[in-house]
């Protein structure tokens, strides 16, 4: 069965807690949300085997792979987890945790979206290595009542230099005062890393 892939890219990984890390990444395409502050493409698109992936994946050396989207639990599968394992790959993914994941992955980003979801917001994972929530002022902290490793808040993006840098300065006020969460900065739009 193939996949639909918006793109297969070789750089760092700018948020949480593996931020810093070469990996490769696979966009997978498709999103069950419409969240207002997205800014992913899913136009270009390319119809790949899991093995075509894992070895594509694997070709830029760095042992680390993370499933991205829009939602990549809407194809990710058994069968991709397994492939990219037999190249010998580490593999992450990030969710907004609607879809139930399966089963091998090593590391899980959860980021809730569920202020967006709205119907599609049914939570289908409740554990997780790392939480990231989106800090955008307005609402309310909350860790949902997911278990995790760590807990990170992120500040929203709004496209606003001005609004994104008191944004932030909340964000990290509220974390000198609540010590559970860290600061997850997206360090690829601070350095201009794709």
């Amino acid at each position: 069965m193939k996949k639909t892939v918006t793109e297969i890219f070789h750089t760092l990984q700018g948020e949480g807690r593996n931020t810093g890390r070469a990996a490769a990444f696979v966009r997978l395409s498709g999103c069950n949300l419409r969240c207002p502050f997205c800014d992913t493409d899913h136009s270009p698109r390319r119809e790949m085997t899991d093995g075509e992936i894992a070895r594509e994946a694997a070709a830029f050396g760095t042992g680390f792979v993370v499933l991205t989207g829009g939602e990549p639990a809407l194809q990710a599968d058994a069968a991709l987890i397994e492939a990219l394992h037999a190249e010998g790959l580490e593999v992450a993914i990030e969710t907004n945790g609607t879809r139930p994941l399966p089963p091998g992955i090593d590391w899980v980003t959860l980021s809730p979206k569920l202020p967006f979801a709205g119907a599609a917001g049914r939570m289908a994972v409740s554990r997780c290595n790392e939480l990231k929530c989106i800090f955008d002022g307005n609402t309310p902290v909350t860790d949902f009542g997911f278990e995790a490793d760590y807990y990170y808040l992120q500040p929203c993006d709004t496209g606003s230099p001005e609004r994104n840098r008191a944004i932030t300065a909340a964000c990290i006020d509220y974390i000198k005062q609540n010590p559970r969460w860290r600061l997850s900065l997206q360090t690829h739009k601070l350095a201009g890393f794709p």
